[in-house]
């Protein structure tokens, strides 16, 4: 009998409409996901762990300048990056996260870093840059994580006098910022980089699996909002929130309007939801994101695995890039809008 494991992943969920994508941008997005995909197939396919698959895809979506996270990041008000990160073990409840680090190439590895070599689940910058320089992780300067169309966004946001949800238009319950000012931020040559859609997208990757044995982890990682101000911190690192993982229930990694999702616990309720009332993963999913969420604003999705291999892919938005595989399936599943 062929062993079970599954892997899903996101990168974002919003506004995203088949009228605003180019064929190319399309192909450039699924290419993109199938690969972090395939990264951590890999892994689950050869044995190994949930937490090396969860842990190797998001990488692999931090390092791609498509995703708003690692090296596509978004700029703060200030002009720099702050990108948050989170993984949890579903064996032993395990976790680990970083908030507003700069220098780390991959927030998800000093995430990691934070579970397996300290005594605590969440360090914010400075501290968390420090202990990631203090284990040799690969930092890299501010040019790396520059890109122009990410600047570019910087500074509509700043004539606007807005934060926003990666590249969103300016929403009615997004905060409203103080008059603009001029950012310090590098002009670099830009990474190869494809335009977007300008309408509204939650900017967050995120995955997570079930290996051969039994076990199921979650991870989550963001450059945040456009614009944002005062070390603001979304739900991606914050574990019940954004980030949840537990064996006898499901792991989850979510994606939208972080605000709405810390109000609501939403990893965590799925989970609850699951072990209190039995509910299968669907319908605990289906709840939280159309019947919980959806009412008070909170728009957005997530990717979610239960112990016995089934993958739920929720979003109450009008796209989420999003990619899921399991032992049993010929083909991988790679979506965009919705089905």
């Amino acid at each position: 009998m062929t062993p079970s494991f599954a892997l899903a992943l996101h990168g974002g969920a919003g506004t995203i409409s088949r009228s605003l994508m180019t064929t190319e941008q399309e192909l450039q997005y699924q290419q993109a996901l199938g690969e972090a995909l395939q990264v951590g197939y890999a892994v689950l396919r050869q044995g190994g762990s949930a937490l090396d698959a969860v842990e190797f895809t998001v990488r692999s979506l931090e390092d791609c300048p498509l995703f708003n996270a690692g090296r596509g990041a978004v700029f703060t008000h200030e002009g720099h990056h702050e990108m948050d990160a989170a993984i949890m073990d579903g064996r032993n409840r395990a976790a680990g996260a970083v908030a507003g680090v700069r220098i780390v190439q991959n927030p998800i590895r000093a995430a990691r870093l934070v579970m397996e070599h300290t005594d605590h689940v969440l360090l914010a910058y400075p501290g968390a840059d420090e202990l990631a320089r203090q284990h040799g992780l690969p930092t890299q300067p501010t040019e790396y994580f520059f890109t122009q169309q990410r600047y570019d966004q910087l500074q509509e946001a700043l004539r606007e006098g807005r934060m926003r949800l990666d590249h969103s238009q300016a929403q009615p319950e997004e905060l409203a910022a103080p008059a603009p000012v001029t950012t310090d931020a590098p002009l670099a040559e830009p990474a190869a980089f494809i335009d977007e859609d300008p309408k509204k997208k939650m900017g967050t990757v995120g995955a997570v699996a079930l290996d051969q044995h039994g076990h199921v982890a979650a991870a989550t990682s963001t450059g945040g909002m456009t614009n944002k101000r005062y070390s603001r911190i979304g739900d991606s690192p914050i574990i019940g929130s954004g980030t949840f993982a537990d064996n006898r229930t499901c792991a989850i990694s979510c994606t939208g309007h972080g605000e709405y999702f810390l109000r609501a616990v939403v990893a965590h309720d799925i989970s609850c939801l699951m072990e209190y009332r039995g509910l299968s993963l669907a319908e605990a999913c289906r709840i939280v994101v159309h019947d919980k969420l959806a009412p008070i604003g909170g728009e957005g999705g997530l990717v979610a695995v239960d112990a016995a291999g089934n993958v739920a892919l929720p979003f109450n938005s009008e796209g989420m890039y999003r990619a899921s595989i399991t032992a049993t399936d010929a083909q991988p599943y790679i979506g965009i809008y919705k089905d």
